[in-house]
C-alpha cells in the first residue's frame, strides 16, 4: 500500500519491474538486490529509478524509511537473523515491512523427488531454501522488534514456462545449490530422471505445475 512521497526499500528487487509499480504510485522507492547483472538491468530498463547493489543481510541508509517490500526473494537466504536486523535498521518506528516469500512445504514434491534420485546415485542433497511455517518467521520478526499484523501461508499452484522442458528448465536455473552434492557430469542425468518420476503428478496437459506455498507477511517496527 505504497503513498505518494513514502520512502520505500524493495529488497531483493531483480530486474526492478515492481521497484516501478512502486515509484508509478508517487512513492520514493530505492531497489536493493545482490546481482550485479540484475542491477545493471534494473538501471538500465528504469533509469529514472535508484537501485543499490548491496546483500540484503548487510544493507543499510543514511535515513529511515517508511516500509521494506519484499516479493519471491528471502527463500534464498537462511540467515534470516541478519535480514530482519538490516530491515529493522532500516525502518522508522512504525514503519512496515510487508513480504511474500516461500513457505513451509514450498516445492516439497519437487524436492522430494530430487532426493530419492540423488540418493540412489549415492548422494545425500539437503533443501538449500528458507521456507519458514507461519509461527517460525512470527518468532524471527518478534525477537527484532516487529509487530505482526497479518500474515498467511497459502498454496499457488504455478505454471512453469517452457512446456515440456518447463521443470528442467526450473531446476536448471534455480538448482544449483539444490544440485551441489551432484557432480556436473550426472546433474543432466538426474534431471531427466526426476522429471519422470513427477511427470504423471505434475505434467497436466502439456504444462508443469509446480506445488508453490507463499507465505505473505505484513508487519510493522515497533522497538521498545
Amino acid at each position: 500500500d505504497p503513498q505518494p512521497d513514502e520512502r520505500i526499500v524493495d529488497l531483493g528487487c531483480g530486474t526492478g519491474h515492481l521497484t516501478n509499480r512502486i515509484a508509478s504510485t508517487g512513492a520514493d522507492v530505492v531497489g536493493v538486490d545482490a546481482s550485479a547483472s540484475m542491477i545493471e538491468t534494473a538501471r538500465e530498463t528504469y533509469p529514472e529509478i535508484e537501485f543499490v547493489r548491496a546483500d540484503a543481510r548487510e544493507f543499510s541508509f543514511g535515513d529511515p524509511f517508511d516500509a521494506v517490500f519484499s516479493n519471491a526473494a528471502l527463500h534464498w537466504i537462511t540467515e534470516q537473523d541478519a535480514v530482519l536486523d538490516s530491515v529493522a535498521a532500516t525502518l522508522c518506528p512504525g514503519g512496515r515491512f510487508v513480504a511474500e516469500l516461500g513457505g513451509t512445504g514450498n516445492v516439497d514434491t519437487i524436492i522430494d523427488a530430487v532426493q530419492a534420485v540423488a540418493a540412489d546415485r549415492g548422494y545425500t542433497v539437503a533443501n538449500p531454501w528458507y521456507f519458514p511455517t507461519i509461527g517460525t518467521y512470527a518468532r524471527a520478526l518478534e525477537g527484532h522488534g516487529f509487530e505482526v499484523r497479518d500474515m498467511s501461508l497459502f498454496g499457488r499452484p504455478t505454471e512453469l514456462d517452457g512446456g515440456a522442458e518447463g521443470l528442467a528448465s526450473w531446476l536448471e536455473m534455480f538448482g544449483d545449490r539444490l544440485f551441489s552434492p551432484i557432480p556436473d557430469d550426472e546433474r543432466e542425468a538426474v534431471i531427466a530422471e526426476v522429471t519422470d518420476r513427477l511427470r504423471e503428478e505434475l505434467f497436466v496437459d502439456g504444462v508443469w505445475i509446480a506445488d508453490y506455498r507463499r507465505l505473505r507477511v505484513v508487519a510493522v517496527y515497533a522497538p521498545k
